[in-house]
């Protein structure tokens, strides 16, 4: 490797290191395998739960209003909503049209949340626990603001 090559090298790591999608992303996947291995007895991901409550929160909500909410576009939200419909733990309500079709949690789909929220509990107290209240609730409110910067350009 030529010193060039190892000069441009150097500045492409110390980039990824202090990339914010990069460390978002990294810290993403490390945090959702945690929840996925803790959420397994239940049959849920993290992601499906996360689906789950927010729409078990927000009552009959359209996909828009749910991807919204999310952060999602609709192709992924379309994605993570189909094995709660095939296991019949969301629905799809009736509406003017495709895109304006409420979904809806099902009486399974509460009991499937509450199954799966002692686990949840256990999986949110390992990473708020081990980063403390204070650290937590800071970097929720960081997390929430660079939500906002992104969205707003």
């Amino acid at each position: 490797m030529t010193e060039a090559n190892k000069g441009k090298n150097a500045v492409t790591t110390k980039k990824v290191r202090t990339c914010a999608c990069f460390n978002l992303r990294k810290a993403a996947r490390a945090v959702t395998q945690l929840y996925d291995e803790v959420l397994a007895p239940s049959g849920l991901r993290g992601t499906q739960f996360s689906v789950l409550a927010v729409i078990s929160a927000a009552g009959p909500a359209t996909m828009t209003d749910l991807a919204d909410t999310l952060v999602m576009d609709r192709t992924t939200l379309t994605r993570n909503l189909k094995p709660l419909l095939d296991r019949g733990l969301v629905e799809r309500g009736e509406g003017e049209d495709r895109r304006q079709r409420p979904i809806a949690i099902t009486p399974a789909g509460r009991d499937a949340l509450g199954q799966a929220l002692p686990l949840w509990e256990k999986a949110q107290a390992r990473i708020a626990g081990g980063l403390g209240a204070a650290r937590w609730k800071g970097m929720v409110g960081d997390l929430d603001e660079a939500i906002r910067l992104a969205r707003t350009g």
